[in-house]
């Protein structure tokens, strides 16, 4: 098994360790604790790809907005 394998389990399971600590010392509650320990990370794995495939073109159009700028104006 790969490290980046391993490192991306352990990540996932602390992440989702805090979510159900965090919501269970909100709500005193395991169930909910346990649903939002689980939904909340998935909604966030989700944003983050989204996220990625915007961070992706920011230095594309980083790299178009300073050649234009080289451009002289006549």
């Amino acid at each position: 098994m790969s490290r980046d394998l391993i490192k991306t389990g352990t990540f996932a399971v602390l992440h989702f360790s805090v979510a159900f600590a965090v919501a269970y010392l909100l709500t005193g509650s395991a169930p909910v604790a346990t649903l939002l320990a689980l939904v909340e990370p998935a909604c966030n794995t989700v944003a983050f790809y989204f996220h990625e495939r915007v961070w992706r073109s920011v230095p594309a159009r980083l790299t178009r907005s300073a050649a234009s700028a080289d451009v002289p104006t006549g």
